[in-house]
């Protein structure tokens, strides 16, 4: 896969079939229609292209609105490139962007820079400025500019009966295996692991705090989960507390994983850290005793979690 950050960088010899969005969380209902871009382009001898925007329109045009995301723009690329598009297409979402009528954007951006010969799009795609046009203004584009346009039906987007807004809301539930199945790959957090108050190693649970720095990522329901990382080529199963530790009279939101079999500091590393389910949400409990059991309640619940459904 090429990446191209914005349309004015792309280039190739070959006319493309081309699909729009923002794609987050790149779920099932994304990975229908990328797999039919995917197969069009081959079967037509043309490239596939993907156009995608950065950041997310809503965080330009709707500056109160504290949207979180499923997955950075980082993470989303890793996913589309395991999809065999050709193509991927950062464009950057501005003001200035979202003020192209519907022609200048079908005609400088899909005819112009991505030699659109096919337009693949949901039936209910809006774009241009205020998104005032739709797809039957595509298909008279189409006739003008020479493209066809593809359309994928009402019935085909809601039979998969996912959305992003979906995952979203599973998420800040807490119901991560939920999200899970409607990406088809388990949800995570990324970050760099930063020095924490120490207070795990006082308990014997040491743990890697993640300091994630793009804060447009969404963070799961306070609680604690089941874990799994891949770390410098090794895999690793634990437990990941998210809140604010208020036992010990915590007040900011931290991330941290307790990895079993895992004897080492982990300061400085870049760590992906799948969630695979969730065991209970936080709760104070009344003595630092009274934590410590939970902590190996949540520990031999992990265990066997793990062994159900990971062993070899």
């Amino acid at each position: 896969m090429k990446e191209h950050k914005g349309a004015h960088s792309f280039y190739s010899d070959h006319h493309t079939v081309v699909t729009i969005g923002t794609f987050d969380g790149v779920h099932v209902g994304h990975q229908k229609i990328i797999e039919r871009l995917v197969n069009t382009a081959r079967a037509g001898n043309l490239e596939s292209a993907i156009l995608t925007f950065f950041p997310h329109p809503r965080m330009v045009l709707q500056k109160d609105a504290d949207i979180k995301l499923i997955n950075t723009i980082e993470e989303r690329k890793k996913i589309l490139e395991k999809t065999g598009v050709d193509h991927l297409i950062v464009h950057p979402f501005t003001r200035q962007f979202s003020r192209l009528s519907a022609r200048e954007f079908v005609r400088d951006i899909l005819v112009h820079k991505l030699k659109a010969k096919k337009v693949i799009i949901g039936y209910d795609h809006r774009f241009g400025r205020n998104r005032t046009a739709d797809i039957d203004d595509l298909r008279e584009f189409g006739k003008e500019y020479d493209f066809d346009v593809e359309e994928i039906s009402k019935q085909d987007i809601e039979e998969v009966a996912v959305s992003s807004t979906k995952i979203r809301q599973a998420l800040l539930e807490g119901r991560v295996e939920k999200a899970n199945r409607y990406l088809s790959y388990p949800f995570s957090l990324a970050g760099t692991v930063v020095k924490g108050k120490g207070l795990g190693k006082e308990f014997s649970y040491p743990t890697a705090n993640l300091h994630i720095k793009e804060d447009y990522k969404l963070i799961p329901k306070n609680g604690v989960y089941v874990v799994h990382a891949e770390i410098d080529g090794k895999s690793y199963f634990g437990m990941m507390s998210i809140g604010t530790n208020p036992t010990v009279g915590g007040t900011h939101k931290t991330i941290e994983t307790y990895f079993f079999n895992l004897d080492r500091d982990l300061y400085g590393q870049f760590l992906s850290i799948e969630l695979l389910t969730r065991i209970r949400d936080e709760k104070k409990f009344d003595s630092i005793e009274s934590l410590k059991t939970a902590m190996r309640q949540d520990e031999a619940f992990s265990k066997q979690y793990i062994r159900d459904n990971y062993a070899e």
